[in-house]
């Protein structure tokens, strides 16, 4: 158990901070409401197909969306909710359907502001298999970020 403990600790990570200027309870039902999640998920200029979420301890979800143009790559996530806190907190495991023997988890917190009028955003991803997967995750969780800060101003 401690070995296992030792090799996950030593495996890579990244934390991403943002502030969004939309309550809590918005960016939260951006990230739970399957309808507004496919809004604006998906990294760049990928297209969403569609999310099935059921967003409760131990229920799952299911992303995919495609790259564009003609022949573009279909990319299809899923994972089970360990925890979830309305408006505060998701925690989920996260695989591709391409490579699901690396689980990694995520834990995205909403925080709001004083001022009642902004969220601090915070996205933390662990476990990843290597840190070439780290990276391309930042540059993805980046941009998919760019599009919820979009969507969550235009509401």
């Amino acid at each position: 158990m401690e070995q296992q403990q030792q090799e996950q600790a030593q495996k890579p990570s990244l934390t991403i901070r943002r502030r969004i200027k939309a309550r809590p309870e918005t960016v939260f039902a951006a990230w739970t409401d399957s309808h507004m999640l496919a809004r604006w998920w998906s990294p760049h200029d990928c297209e969403m197909i569609d999310a099935t979420l059921d967003v409760r301890v131990g229920g799952s979800f299911r992303i995919r969306f495609k790259e564009p143009g003609l022949g573009g790559e279909i990319h299809d996530v899923s994972g089970t909710y360990d925890a979830v806190e309305q408006n505060r907190l998701l925690s989920f495991s996260w695989h591709w359907i391409t490579t699901p023997e690396r689980v990694s988890h995520v834990t995205v917190t909403f925080t709001g502001e004083d001022d009642g009028a902004g969220t601090i955003f915070v996205l933390y991803h662990e476990q990843f298999a290597d840190e070439a997967a780290r990276d391309g995750h930042e540059t993805g969780w980046n941009s998919t970020l760019d599009k919820l800060e979009s969507y969550c101003a235009g509401l």
